[in-house]
This record gives C-alpha cells, sequence and structure tokens, in this order.
C-alpha cells in the first residue's frame, strides 16, 4: 500500500509544540528519552516488525473493561510510532461513549468536531478534522461530539471508508476502541482492523475477566497483550507495562499456536492474582 509522503496540508489543524497541557502519563511525548519511553519503545518496534512481516497497518487497542489503562498505552505506543520522520501515524478515538484522548492530549475542547462528525458528513474528511501534534509526526482525529446510537454509527459503511482512506494517507493508524465487556463496539471494529492489543491492568484484572474478553475477539487477529502496570521484570527500570506475543505473525493470521495465546495470558494474569491476594 502506497503512503503518501508527508507534506504541508494547510487543513491539517497543527498544535504547537507546547505540551504543557499534556497529560503525565504520556511519557512517548512528554519525557521521549526517559527508561519509561523506551517501555513503549520496545513496543513501537513489535509493531513495526509486525508492519513489515505481515502487513499490519491498523491496529485497536483495546481491554476487558475500563481502568485498564488503554488508552494511556494507545497515546503512548502512537506518540513512539510518530518519533520516526518517515511514519505518518495516526491516532484515532473510537471510544465514542467515554471519549478522553483529546483530554490527555490537552487539545482543548474536547467535544470540537471529529470521528462522528466524520461518519455523519462525507464533507467532513480525515484532512479538514485531523489534529497534528508538532513536532512529532503524529496526528489525530478525536472521537467528536457523543451522539446516541454508536453502535450504527461504527457499523457503518462509512466507517470502513474512514480507515480505508487512513490506510492509503498513514504508515500506522493506532485505534483507541471502547473496552470489550461492557459494549459491543470493539467487536463491530474487528473488520477493518488488522489486529488487536488487549490491554490487562497487572494485579487487577481477574483471570474470569480477560478469558471472557479475549473469546469476544477473533483468535487470529489478536497479536498480543500488554499487562499495564507490571514491573516485575522491569526493575529497577520502573516498568510501566510488560509485553507478551504469542506466536508468529503468520501463525496467529493462519490460527495456529497463536490462536491459544490467552492460555499463558490468563496462567499469567492468575499469578498476578494470587501474588496480590485478589481472585476470581
Amino acid at each position: 500500500m502506497r503512503v503518501i509522503a508527508a507534506e504541508p496540508n494547510p487543513e491539517v489543524q497543527t498544535a504547537p509544540g507546547d505540551f504543557s497541557k499534556v497529560a503525565e502519563p504520556l511519557v512517548s511525548i512528554l519525557s521521549p528519552t526517559s527508561l519509561e519511553a523506551d517501555q513503549y519503545r520496545a513496543l513501537r518496534h513489535v509493531v513495526e516488525r509486525l508492519r513489515r512481516d505481515s502487513g499490519l497497518h491498523v491496529l485497536a487497542v483495546t481491554s476487558p473493561g475500563p481502568g485498564d489503562g488503554k488508552t494511556v498505552t494507545t497515546i503512548n505506543l502512537a506518540a513512539s510510532l510518530a518519533q520516526s520522520r518517515r511514519a505518518r501515524t495516526l491516532l484515532i478515538d473510537a471510544d465514542l461513549h467515554r471519549s478522553s484522548v483529546a483530554e490527555y492530549l490537552g487539545l482543548g475542547n474536547p467535544r470540537a468536531p471529529g470521528l462522528v462528525d466524520a461518519i455523519l458528513n462525507e464533507e467532513n474528511t480525515l484532512d479538514r478534522l485531523v489534529h497534528q501534534l508538532e513536532p512529532l509526526n503524529l496526528f489525530v482525529l478525536t472521537a467528536g461530539m457523543y451522539q446516541a446510537g454508536t453502535y450504527e454509527l461504527l457499523n457503518s459503511p462509512r466507517m470502513d471508508a474512514l480507515l480505508e482512506q487512513a490506510r492509503s494517507q498513514y504508515e500506522y493508524v493506532i485505534v483507541d476502541t471502547p473496552p470489550l465487556l461492557p459494549l459491543p463496539d470493539c467487536r463491530l471494529l474487528g473488520r477493518c482492523v488488522d489486529g488487536f492489543l488487549v490491554v490487562v491492568a497487572a494485579h487487577k484484572t481477574p483471570r474470569k475477566v480477560l478469558m471472557d474478553a479475549v473469546n469476544l475477539l477473533d483468535p487470529a487477529k489478536i497479536i498480543g497483550t500488554v499487562f499495564n502496570g507490571d514491573n516485575g521484570t522491569l526493575e529497577p527500570y520502573g516498568g510501566y507495562y510488560s509485553y507478551y506475543n504469542h506466536g508468529t505473525a503468520s501463525e496467529l493470521r493462519n490460527g495456529g499456536r497463536g490462536s491459544n495465546w490467552w492460555r499463558r495470558a490468563l496462567n499469567r494474569a492468575r499469578q498476578n492474582n494470587t501474588q496480590s491476594g485478589g481472585s476470581s
């Protein structure tokens, strides 16, 4: 797929390099040379490899339930990818019920026109609605004004068309999606994304909840899990996450051993719950 070269576009709204309103957990933006940001850079390396090896282009990030840290993970991953001047990266906030990307990034009015408006009106193109966070190569499409009937919005042909347009213009498209268990919204997007990262709150998410969540997704599209806050293997570096890839890209896509990845993830979740005194 040809990627359009990065050129100035007068329609793209730009945000200057003053990140004073960016939320503290977004270390890939605020402290890109820190050890914490290096951990997201390791996750970036995984995504870059999958892009080369299997053509992964549009990646959705989800979690079993709210509060697992998926949005922070999504933004940090997108910002890490966007540090390369050769990789135009689009971050889309598709969590229409509880959108928070604009707030985390300090983009002003969190209900300014965004994804909802692009779906409802074809004249609202990506170029008109995205924000670029200079000097990063990061472009952001916020959620826009909440509308009742998010199921119909995300299930519409217009959503497919927008993601196809994004494929032609950006090297990476990272989508922040709603949690899996409370809503069907995330599952709707499975038809038009190449893969899912599942964010799990270490020492918090019960194994049954994780199992119930991953059973809702196509196993061939789950590329791995991010255990948010699991610093057991990263000390003394103050870890934000541990990443667990289960199977090669081809195995994951062909339903091989990667399709049973969640058993190992559940074993890790079981260990976390045992250590923290949690229960299933």
